[in-house]
């Protein structure tokens, strides 16, 4: 069950210190073997994309040409999956729809009091690759997170990949490719898939900025090709902390750190509480419904491997933990949660109250489910439509207003030895008296 660690206001970082140094996307064996395929598809293009596809994925594409998912095939998936999956697909789409175009940002324009234009203009960058995985789990959920944020910041050309399993992909993810509004997609995954997206291939366009989740060889990938391509984000283990009391639902709590569990092997399930009966409570609950999961194996390793509930003298403390560990689902189950929501700075995503599970947010919450991990939160925040943008900053001066400051920028340019910088500014400055 979970792992027991005693906290106080004097101890708890040297108490957190390992657990929080998570090296899981470290490994120089997987760094150099991801190397080897990021140049082989480099230099092999589409005939090394399928090689690698067959070794890794399993899949033994005759040519090129099959691993484009037709649109016949798109149309069709609408077709095969039940009402019900798409009555709650078209759901989510129409709630995180709602809450991104409340994020699209707004050009600036405005002049200064020396008389300068200043401003900037927002631009959706021109191509993104989506990877979905599709490994131990599908996610069509997460098809929505990207390519409905992606649309809506008016992305040309979008692209998702995803490995297939004998060949073909699930259709609820093409489903969801279909409704989100995507029409090209890839029966590709691992590092050859990052590669292909970022160098491009004869068949596969090479992209602007690559989105989406994927495992420590999807990650290890997207950070080496970072500088050729943008990308979102490095993530790691799915992880979720539960800030409760002994008020609080232990069975509900359970559940909850199941559902980050199941994710993965790596997966991190935290609970942070002031009450040991809370912890026991707990921990009764998760045994009980660990033998009721689809993934009880997974879910039983997240829990044994990562686990932890960490009891602490009091709960209006919980705020240095979590600004500590930098949860990517943060959820604060207790009351008068607000002065403890004011002083926490690093969370992905705060979920509040008994009623707002981290799965409301997974589905058809609004917000992103793309969250930044493995502490991550210090210093990222979560996917969303600007992402998708690029800023242009934006200057005009006019005679006067340079005049006004030319002198300002031949002394600071003289101080770092750059005289051609102070003489652009002084030039103009002597030709207008």
């Amino acid at each position: 069950m979970l792992k027991l660690v005693n906290c106080n206001n004097e101890n708890y970082k040297k108490k957190l210190k390992k657990y929080i140094e998570n090296d899981v996307l470290n490994s120089e064996t997987r760094t150099e073997l991801v190397r080897k395929i990021i140049v082989e598809v480099r230099k092999g293009g589409d005939k090394s994309l399928i090689a690698l596809t067959k070794k890794y994925d399993k899949n033994n594409f005759k040519n090129i040409r099959e691993i484009e998912v037709s649109k016949k095939e798109l149309e069709n998936s609408l077709k095969l999956c039940s009402k019900e999956f798409l009555k709650s697909t078209k759901l989510a789409i129409k709630r995180i729809t709602s809450y991104q175009k409340k994020l699209l940002p707004k050009n600036l324009l405005y002049k200064d009091n020396i008389g300068v234009k200043l401003g900037c203009f927002w631009k959706p960058i021109d191509s993104c690759g989506l990877y979905i995985p599709g490994g131990k789990a599908i996610y069509p959920s997460s098809v929505l997170m990207n390519a409905v944020a992606a649309k809506l910041a008016g992305v040309k050309r979008i692209v998702l990949v995803s490995p297939a399993k004998n060949k073909k992909i699930r259709y609820e993810i093409l489903a969801s490719a279909k409704l989100a509004g995507i029409n090209k997609v890839y029966m590709i995954g691992g590092a050859q898939a990052i590669a292909a997206l970022t160098y491009g291939t004869k068949t596969i366009k090479k992209v602007d900025k690559i989105f989406g989740p994927g495992n420590a060889f999807v990650a290890e990938a997207k950070k080496q090709v970072f500088g050729d391509v943008g990308i979102d984000s490095i993530a790691g283990p799915s992880e979720v902390m539960v800030i409760a009391d002994k008020f609080s639902n232990p069975e509900w709590i359970a559940v909850d750190l199941l559902s980050q569990a199941e994710h993965d092997e790596d997966a991190r399930a935290i609970l942070v509480t002031d009450s040991m009966e809370l912890i026991k409570s707990v921990n009764h609950y998760i045994s009980i419904h660990l033998k009721t999961l689809d993934r009880k194996e997974i879910a039983t390793i997240s829990i044994k491997k990562n686990g932890l509930a960490i009891k602490i003298n009091n709960i209006r403390s919980a705020y240095k933990i979590a600004n500590i560990i930098a949860p990517e689902h943060l959820q604060i189950i207790l009351k008068g949660h607000k002065d403890l929501i004011k002083k926490i700075n690093n969370a992905g995503a705060i979920f509040v109250g008994s009623y707002t599970p981290e799965a409301f947010g997974d589905y058809v919450g609004g917000p992103s489910h793309v969250l930044p991990t493995s502490g991550n939160a210090r210093f990222e925040s979560g996917l969303s439509v600007i992402d998708f943008f690029k800023r242009t900053s934006y200057l005009e001066a006019n005679k006067n207003s340079l005049i006004k400051v030319a002198s300002d920028i031949n002394y600071l340019a003289n101080v770092e030895g750059l005289t051609a910088h102070a003489l652009s500014a002084k030039i103009r400055y002597i030709k207008s008296k």
